[in-house]
């Protein structure tokens, strides 16, 4: 459904994106129309709904709510020690770069992987990352798509990221010689670094700053840890502070919104995505 501008809710939200994760539970065609009929731009989709629509029918879907797609998450999960399993995810990021291309999306979100239980070593499940990252460069950039690495928080370091700095992203991205490696800034996981704003200008210098989003950090910590993301304003993270650090070192993508949270998820999704233009307008735009 292409819903036109004189029809959306309200006037529309600059630079919003709404990644798909945040309304998980609703279906995708239902997600897509009323992200449209809000106003908003754009969507972060994944590679779930790839696997349950298909590549083209989901970038006709795309198309047909007049929305465009910021990121594809997600590739990754670079770390396992033996060649056939490190063979096998080389492939299947080849695929996800594949993906982000047909989709149209600029950059492919990547989750590194965290420490292989075979050898507990994460100095060498690191060194893994910077070797794949070298090798998938070069085919993500002959395909015009970007390797966003996101560092995660260091309690993810044991089963998703051994990746826990913006720092040691970008050492990862330089090291690959190759312009398509670089860096998404995610709050929930970035905000406690003391070394953030040299990070952040660090990042854009080198041309490397690829993708902000954002949500706060709520306590207490939910059981999955991850669902603890929650609407910005919410939780303990200053949007306007970090915000204005990424204005700063010049960044005018989009903005995603990318919250876990099954309060949300329970949350109808016209209701969910009135509260989050509403704390973005409030929180982040001023400050963008």
């Amino acid at each position: 459904m292409n819903v036109p501008p004189s029809e959306r809710i309200g006037h529309g939200t600059p630079r919003l994106s709404i990644n798909r994760w945040t309304c998980r539970t609703t279906p995708v065609q239902e997600f897509l129309e009323t992200t449209a009929s809000h106003g908003i731009d754009a969507v972060g989709l994944w590679r779930q709904d790839v696997a349950e629509v298909g590549l083209d029918a989901l970038r006709r879907r795309v198309d047909d709510a007049g929305l465009r797609v910021s990121t594809l998450c997600r590739g990754g999960f670079l770390t396992a020690s033996s060649e056939a399993d490190r063979a096998a995810a080389l492939e299947d990021n080849r695929r996800a770069i594949d993906e982000a291309a047909g989709l149209g999306a600029p950059t492919l979100v990547l989750v590194v992987g965290g420490v292989d239980r075979a050898d507990k070593d994460i100095v060498g499940a690191r060194s893994r990352v910077t070797e794949a990252i070298a090798e998938l460069a070069p085919y993500a950039e002959e395909r015009g798509v970007t390797l966003s690495l996101e560092p995660l928080h260091p309690m993810f370091a044991a089963d998703r990221a051994v990746l826990s700095t913006i720092d040691q992203a970008l050492d990862m991205a330089e090291a690959s010689g190759s312009p398509a490696a670089g860096v998404v800034v995610d709050t929930y996981h970035v905000w406690w670094d003391p070394y953030l704003e040299r990070a952040i200008e660090r990042a854009a210098a080198a041309g490397r700053l690829f993708s902000y989003q954002v949500c706060d950090w709520n306590l207490p910590l939910a059981a999955e840890p991850l669902n603890s993301r929650g609407y910005m304003g919410d939780g303990y993270i200053d949007f306007p502070s970090i915000t204005s650090k990424i204005s700063a070192a010049g960044y005018t993508g989009d903005i995603e919104v990318e919250i876990f949270h099954e309060d949300v998820w329970a949350t109808p999704v016209d209701e969910a995505l009135r509260i989050i233009a509403g704390r973005f307008e409030e929180l982040v735009l001023p400050h963008a």
